[in-house]
């Protein structure tokens, strides 16, 4: 299991989906370290993050398209 303070998040660059509103207050965000994949959910920044491996993200993504 990753935990969340084993990952350096600080400088993070947080994204989310270009179909996303004006207000993008529903949004999943989305950040990429150099060996991980942050996600959480745009409402509250502060709260749980999922933290995935770069294959595990992609495995994730390749279901979803």
């Amino acid at each position: 299991m990753i935990n969340r303070q084993d990952i350096d998040l600080s400088r993070a660059d947080w994204r989310k989906s270009t179909h996303s509103t004006a207000q993008g207050e529903n949004c999943v965000e989305v950040a990429r370290t150099d060996s991980h994949v942050a996600i959480r959910d745009s409402k509250c920044p502060d709260g749980p993050i999922l933290i995935l491996r770069h294959k595990e993200w992609n495995a994730f993504v390749a279901k979803i398209i």
